[in-house]
């Protein structure tokens, strides 16, 4: 029906001034939930292929799932360098007050401390260790997180982060030669994450260790502690030389080539095979001790009981 500009009247331009509002409110809306929903299905991409995902679905209290997960318990792995080669001071368990579902569709890491001031937490691996870009595609590692919710002298020692390590690992605790994809890094409460590559050899090396070949941002429009944000890594094999790419809430970040290394030490990194996932909240080592120094982490002020909740895992992959 056709109506002139006149006949619309008061209740038209009311009407239209409430669409405004209405669409204004939805826009809000629609940003707040980007940002800061506590649950989101893993994303349908089109054009890539699904190879894993966990949304963390079940009931609180429960462990995650085995058919997917595997436990990291103690203080390193058996054979190699003690408080796993970071000098990091919790104890890793299954036990489901460090590692369990909420409830609500979310993955929840949390440290403890006891009354010795000894210190818990959890550390899980994919059991899957063969997540490659496939010739001439791209491998796609995401999770969407909240970093535990703690700020200043509290969260002095804090290392929460999602990474990757080349399959060979598992049987030749080849690190740094074996390849490491760090998707996220946080340290110290901290607004900030960090996107690292490491390789070669230890100290030193092509990869700069115990450093890696790194770069950080802060966590777009809120603080990475203030609501759940999307961490991705890509491996692109389309384009030669090939690419690492590292994307927060997708804002590329940081980009490495091929050519940023020796051609050996990229040959060499198990990681063109095949990686696994891995999921952790450690305290204290070298990393938040970098940051922080001179200051050893943790610290008395240190305080346990804040969790990294994990929304979901996903890897994809896409052929050209």
């Amino acid at each position: 029906m056709q109506m002139s500009r006149g006949s619309m009247g008061w209740r038209g331009r009311r009407d239209r001034r409430h669409g405004r509002v209405l669409a204004g409110a939805a826009l809000g809306l629609l940003a707040a939930l980007s940002a800061g929903a506590i649950r989101a299905e893993v994303p349908q991409r089109a054009g890539w292929t699904l190879q894993f995902a966990d949304d963390f679905s079940g009931p609180a209290g429960q462990l995650p799932a085995s058919a997917h997960w595997q436990f990291d318990l103690g203080h390193g792995y058996p054979g190699a360098a003690a408080n796993w080669g970071t000098q990091e001071v919790e104890a890793n368990t299954a036990d489901p007050k460090n590692v369990s579902l909420d409830g609500d569709g979310h993955l929840r890491i949390t440290p403890r401390r006891d009354a010795a001031d000894n210190w818990t937490s959890a550390r899980i691996e994919t059991r899957r260790d063969d997540f490659h870009a496939p010739p001439g595609g791209v491998l796609r590692l995401e999770a969407r997180i909240r970093l535990p919710d703690v700020h200043g002298p509290a969260a002095v020692g804090y290392w929460p982060a999602f990474w990757a390590l080349g399959r060979s690992f598992r049987t030749q605790l080849d690190w740094p030669a074996t390849g490491e994809v760090d998707v996220m890094e946080n340290v110290n409460g901290l607004d900030r994450v960090w996107g690292t590559l490491h390789c070669g050899v230890s100290p030193g090396g092509p990869c700069n260790e115990k450093t890696g070949l790194s770069a950080n941002a802060p966590c777009p429009q809120t603080s990475c502690q203030a609501a759940f944000h999307t961490y991705t890594a890509e491996w692109d094999r389309r384009t030669s030389p090939e690419v690492l790419r590292w994307y927060v809430d997708g804002r590329l970040y940081h980009t490495l080539r091929e050519t940023d290394v020796p051609a050996a030490t990229w040959q060499r990194m198990s990681t063109r095979e095949g990686m696994f996932l891995i999921l952790n909240v450690a305290i204290g080592g070298e990393f938040p001790d970098k940051i922080s120094a001179p200051v050893r982490t943790p610290i008395a002020a240190t305080e346990p009981g804040h969790s990294m909740l994990v929304d979901y895992v996903a890897v994809w992959t896409r052929r050209r």
